[in-house]
C-alpha cells in the first residue's frame, strides 16, 4: 500500500493530535518493493552518482572566492578553520547518514522528522527546505551572467548588462540565470539517471580545475608564509570557521534521492559521508596551496584570489577563461542538483497531502515528477531573472540550519523510541554527536543577522497559513482514524520484527 492509498475517514482529528501524529515508517517506500507503473520513481542511482549529487550541491563558486573573505580572519590557519567547519558540518552529516539508513525515502529531513516528531514539526522542516532550495537555486544562478561575460571577454565579447544582470545591478532581466535554470529543468525531466551522469561530469570538471590550481600554486610554495600560524588566535579561527561552515551546506542533497537509489540503506549513508570527506580534503588542499603561494596579508575580502594567483604565477590570459568556465560549470552543477532535491521534497510532501497533488505526479514515460519539475523550474527561473535577491539569500542559511538541527533530534528520538529498528549505519559516540550537531546548528543560527531572522519569521507565518488552508485538510496521515493509526503502527513493528 502506497502513501497515496491510505484510508481516509470522516473522524475529526483535533489539531493537537494531528500535529503530533507521526508517519509510520512502514508507509514509506521500501527499496525491496516493486515499483508501480505510474506512481513510483525508478531506482537507478548507485553510490558514486549519489556521492556526486552531494558534492555537486556543495562544491560551488564559493571556493573560488571564499579565501579572500576568510583568510583575513584566520591568517595562515585558514586550513584549520576549514577543518573545524568540516568537523562541525560532519556532526550533522553523520545524523543524516543514520536517518537515511533507516528511513530510506525521498524528502530528506522532512521525511525523517515526519517519522519521528510528527506532522507539525515536519511541516516546519519541509517549509524550511522549500525556502533553502528554491532561494539558493535562484541566488546561485544570478551569478551566471557575470561569469559568462568573463569567459566571453577572453574573445573580446560581452553580453549587454540589460540581459546579463538582475534589476538593481544595471540589468533588466538576467537571461543567463533563467536559461541555466530552464536547461537544468529540462534535463531533470528526461530522467534522474541522465541528470546524475551530467552532474558527475560537471563535478569532475570542477575538481580538476581546483586540482590544477593546487598543482600550479605549489610551484611557488613557501613555508615562511605560514609564520605565524594563527596571528588572530583561536578567536580568528572560530570566526573564519563560522563563515566557512556555510560552504559545506548541500551535503544533504543525496538524501533527497532515497527512492531513486538502487540500495538506499547501504549507499545513502556512504554517499553523505564520502561527499563530506571529498569536499573537506579539496578545501584544505586549496587553502594550503593558496597560503603557500602568497602571504596571508596579500588576501583581501571580495577578491577572486585563486584567479589572481594563477594569473600572476603563469602570466597566461587563458587562466581567467578556465576559471570563469569552471565557475559557470560550478553554478550549473549546483542549480541541477538543488533543483533535483527541491522537486523530490515537494513530491514527498504532495504524497502526504501537505502540498497540491500535482507535485507528486510521476510520468510513466520518464519516471520523474514532470509537472512538479516544470512548476518549480519556471518559478525559480522567473525569480532568478527578475528579482535581485540580496540579503534574502541569507535566509537559506537559517532554513538549512533549522533542518539540520531537527535531524539531529530525530536520531535521538528514534534511538529511544525504536531501538529495534534495523540501521545499516549508526552515529558513533551516540548521543554526543547528535547533541553536539544540534548545539552547533543553534549556535550558528543565533549568529545570523536581524534581517535574516525577519525574513525567516515572515516565511514561517506564510507557511503556517498554508498549512491551515491546505495541509491540515488534505493530510493523509492526519486523516487516519485512531484505529487505522494503531494498525499502521502495529504493522510497522511487525515488519521490523520480521526483518530481525
Amino acid at each position: 500500500m502506497t502513501a497515496t492509498s491510505l484510508p481516509r475517514t470522516e473522524t475529526k482529528t483535533s489539531l493537537r493530535t494531528q500535529l503530533a501524529r507521526r508517519k509510520p515508517i512502514d508507509r514509506l517506500p521500501h527499496p525491496d518493493e516493486s515499483p508501480l507503473p505510474h506512481g513510483d520513481l525508478k531506482r537507478s542511482l548507485g553510490l558514486w552518482q549519489l556521492t556526486m549529487i552531494s558534492v555537486g550541491a556543495t562544491l560551488g563558486t564559493g571556493i573560488f572566492v571564499i579565501l579572500g573573505a576568510s583568510i583575513p580572519l584566520a591568517g595562515p590557519a585558514i586550513w584549520i578553520a576549514f577543518l573545524v567547519a568540516g568537523v562541525a558540518a560532519l556532526l550533522s552529516a553523520l545524523s543524516y547518514a543514520e536517518m537515511a539508513s533507516c528511513v530510506p525515502a525521498s524528502g530528506s529531513s522532512y521525511s525523517y522528522v515526519y517519522a519521528t516528531m510528527g506532522e507539525g514539526i515536519a511541516w516546519v522542516c519541509g517549509w524550511c527546505l522549500v525556502l533553502e532550495y528554491a532561494v539558493s537555486i535562484a541566488a546561485v544562478a544570478v551569478g551566471a551572467g557575470q561569469y559568462i561575460n568573463e569567459s566571453l571577454a577572453t574573445f573580446g565579447l560581452q553580453l549587454p548588462d540589460a540581459i546579463a544582470q538582475p534589476p538593481g545591478f544595471g540589468g533588466v532581466v538576467n537571461l543567463p540565470a533563467a536559461g541555466l535554470v530552464i536547461l537544468s529543468m529540462l534535463l531533470l525531466i528526461r530522467g534522474a539517471q541522465e541528470s546524475a551522469w551530467v552532474n558527475t561530469v560537471m563535478v569532475g570538471v570542477k575538481i580538476v580545475i581546483l586540482l590544477i590550481f593546487v598543482a600550479i600554486a605549489f610551484t611557488a610554495f613557501s613555508a615562511r608564509n605560514f609564520e605565524p600560524l594563527a596571528p588572530m588566535g583561536v578567536a580568528g579561527i572560530s570566526a573564519a570557521a563560522s563563515r566557512l561552515f556555510f560552504s559545506y551546506i548541500g551535503f544533504d542533497a543525496a538524501s533527497t534521492a532515497g527512492e531513486e537509489a538502487r540500495n538506499p540503506q547501504r549507499d545513502l549513508p556512504k554517499a553523505i559521508i564520502l561527499s563530506m570527506l571529498i569536499i573537506t580534503v579539496i578545501y584544505i588542499l586549496v587553502a594550503i596551496a593558496a597560503i603557500g603561494a602568497r602571504p596571508w596579508t596579500w588576501f583581501h575580502s571580495g577578491e577572486a584570489s585563486l584567479v589572481v594567483i594563477l594569473q600572476q604565477l603563469t602570466g597566461q590570459p587563458w587562466v581567467a577563461l578556465v576559471f570563469s568556465v569552471g565557475a559557470v560549470i560550478a553554478i550549473a552543477s549546483i542549480v541541477l542538483t538543488v533543483l533535483y532535491g527541491q522537486t523530490r521534497i515537494l513530491m514527498t510532501m504532495s504524497r502526504d497531502g501537505m502540498v497540491p497533488r500535482v507535485f507528486g505526479r510521476i510520468s510513466p514515460r520518464t519516471n520523474t515528477p514532470v509537472a512538479g519539475t516544470l512548476i518549480v523550474g519556471i518559478v525559480v527561473a522567473v525569480a532568478a531573472a527578475l528579482i535581485p535577491l540580496g540579503e534574502l539569500a541569507d535566509a537559506t542559511s537559517i532554513g538549512t540550519l533549522c533542518a539540520f538541527a531537527l535531524v539531529n533530534l530525530s536520531v535521538i528520538y528514534l534511538r529511544r523510541a525504536r531501538p529495534e529498528l534495523r540501521r545499516s549505519y549508526r552515529v558513533p559516540f551516540y548521543p554526543l554527536v547528535p547533541i553536539a550537531g544540534f548545539a552547533m546548528c543553534v549556535l550558528l543560527m543565533l549568529t545570523l543577522g536581524g534581517t535574516t531572522w525577519l525574513v525567516f519569521g515572515i516565511w514561517m507565518l506564510i507557511g503556517t497559513g498554508l498549512y491551515f488552508l491546505y495541509g491540515r485538510k488534505h493530510s493523509v496521515v492526519g486523516a487516519l482514524s485512531a484505529v487505522d493509526y494503531a494498525d499502521a503502527a502495529d504493522s510497522s513493528l511487525s515488519i521490523v520484527k520480521a526483518l530481525k
